[in-house]
């Protein structure tokens, strides 16, 4: 497998989780992001949306984090980063996708920089933009984890999966842009208890090849 990645792409991140968690290994290749790199003609024509991640195995192209991990688990199924119970997957899902589907896109690279080039947004309003967007969804995830008794050690139970992998990454770019996390402990305290996993302290950032 192969994964063309960028080491502070907070959705190749989470891919990176689960190829961990899965035990599988891969070719890991940087498209550098801030250099455009992304949108070379050869890689368009791995990945016609120029995104990152990118995961290519079996002989075909994956797109999008979640598709990719979707993927790994299906045809890699132990350990499962799903619950087995409807209603429990439901749930993990809800929490996962309130943070690729809601506050990821609005604060991502490309949204950043049509904010700023396009729009005449400058540095300061771009910080107010992205915390808005991370503090609204942060607080759902808090509501919905500290509330729930299927929150345990991870956002659901005492093992992680999807939902824990997508959250470290996004606590990791709401710390590196100075979100105050104070108000959110249980998601704090999941991604301390995340952090102690080698899975997922080998997937950061800043212990990636392409790390600058």
């Amino acid at each position: 497998m192969r994964l063309y990645t960028y080491y502070r792409s907070s959705a190749a991140y989470r891919v990176r989780i689960a190829l961990n968690l899965k035990g599988l290994s891969y070719e890991a290749v940087a498209v550098h992001l801030r250099k455009n790199e992304q949108n070379a003609a050869a890689y368009r024509a791995i990945n016609p949306q120029g995104l990152i991640p990118t995961l290519t195995a079996d002989g075909h192209a994956i797109g999008q984090s979640l598709a990719i991990i979707e993927y790994l688990d299906e045809t890699h199924p132990e350990p499962p980063l799903l619950p087995p119970e409807p209603h429990a997957r439901a749930r993990v899902r809800q929490i996962a996708y309130v943070i690729a589907c809601d506050i990821h896109p609005l604060n991502n690279l490309r949204m950043l920089r049509h904010l700023k080039d396009r729009l005449g947004l400058d540095d300061d309003a771009l910080t107010v933009w992205q915390h808005h967007w991370m503090v609204e969804g942060f607080a759902a995830i808090e509501t919905l984890l500290a509330d729930s008794p299927d929150t345990g050690r991870f956002c659901h139970g005492d093992t992680p999966g999807l939902a824990d992998i997508c959250l470290v990454p996004q606590i990791y770019n709401a710390r590196r842009t100075g979100v105050d996390l104070a108000p959110y402990p249980t998601m704090t305290r999941i991604e301390a208890a995340c952090q102690e996993r080698p899975a997922f302290a080998a997937a950061h950032p800043t212990r990636q090849p392409d790390a600058e």
